[in-house]
């Protein structure tokens, strides 16, 4: 079992160090002054307007087979339960302050589903990505809808702000609402081929895009954790401890990673990844609290290096 822990632990840490290189850089490019704040909100507008919608666009007609995978719905419903559980503990932790600090439960409760997960899968399971990939496209079908309406709320409205219909309308909410009923209906026919290449390859350019906006933007923010330090903390225990471990007695006692292994292994990845690129994105576009939550990103990107593997490790050893 150690052995199988170990060899586990080093392809992710080293699949994971390969990403965050790239955040890395642009963070230094920020530091050295060489990319300036406005460049990055113009990225930033870029990828939430045009070139995310176009991945969800296109990902969702070209892969999205509900006949194909019978078990599809449990997918997003675990991504749905996931956030669920992350909103409700971090709630629990932060009460009576809830209210106040409620842009702090959009980093415990939301996974970097894609563009975190997504590179990991294509050097963890490179034989097996299209199948890997198809995976994370349908956990991000129950993300996508909840991160980019009620998770911009919470890191982007203000104390009393109510939740309102026109401030859930997003473009990558709308672009998920409308592709899913499309291919439910069968209406994808009426997508011309051309419009479908274009988009994909505008939305092939999200990923990097928003790595680099990550690794730009929380470049620009001072590291002052030590005035937030408990909430952090508890932010961090909440989505890179308690959920992970949940993930894995719930699978466990399911027995899914009998028939379905990769499935197991990937909502494992996606349990314990780092919060989601996209908060950022929000905040930076539609304003909120940057400063706090980029240094709480921050410092679970760095954390997640080792998280990751450890818990990937764990679960590949006790499900073999």
């Amino acid at each position: 079992m150690l052995n199988i822990f170990t060899s586990s632990f080093g392809a992710a840490f080293g699949a994971i160090f390969q990403i965050l290189l790239i955040a890395l850089a642009a963070g230094l490019l920020m530091r050295k002054k060489i990319l300036t704040q406005e460049q990055v909100k113009a990225l930033s507008a870029m990828v939430v307007r045009v070139l995310l919608p176009c991945m969800i666009f296109s990902n969702i007609v070209k892969n999205f087979d509900p006949g194909g995978f019978k078990i599809w719905p449990l997918v997003p419903i675990a991504a749905v339960l996931m956030i669920a559980t992350g909103l409700a503990t971090g709630a629990l932790l932060l009460w009576p302050e809830v209210k106040i600090k409620k842009y702090l439960l959009a980093p415990a409760a939301f996974q970097n589903a894609g563009y975190l997960i997504l590179p990991l899968g294509k050097i963890l399971y490179p034989e097996q990505f299209d199948k890997f990939a198809l995976y994370c496209f349908l956990y991000i079908l129950g993300l996508n809808p909840i991160l980019w309406s009620f998770g911009k709320y919470l890191v982007s409205s203000e104390e009393d702000e109510k939740l309102s219909f026109s401030g859930l309308l997003t473009p990558p909410l709308i672009a998920s609402i409308a592709t899913i009923l499309l291919v439910l209906l069968k209406l994808t026919f009426i997508v011309p081929s051309a419009v479908l290449n274009a988009a994909d390859l505008l939305g092939s350019a999200t990923v990097p895009m928003a790595t680099f906006i990550l690794g730009a933007s929380l470049g620009s923010i001072s590291f002052t954790i030590r005035s937030y330090a408990l909430d952090a903390a508890k932010v961090l225990f909440v989505k890179l401890m308690f959920i992970p471990i949940c993930t894995i007695v719930v699978l466990m006692l399911t027995g899914l990673y009998k028939a379905h292994p990769l499935l197991c292994n990937m909502l494992v990845l996606q349990a314990s990844s780092s919060p989601a690129t996209a908060i950022i994105l929000q905040v930076t576009h539609y304003g909120g609290k940057e400063q706090e939550i980029g240094s709480i990103l921050l410092l679970s990107y760095f954390t997640c290096v080792i998280t990751i593997p450890f818990w990937l490790a764990i679960w590949t050893a006790v499900s073999t």
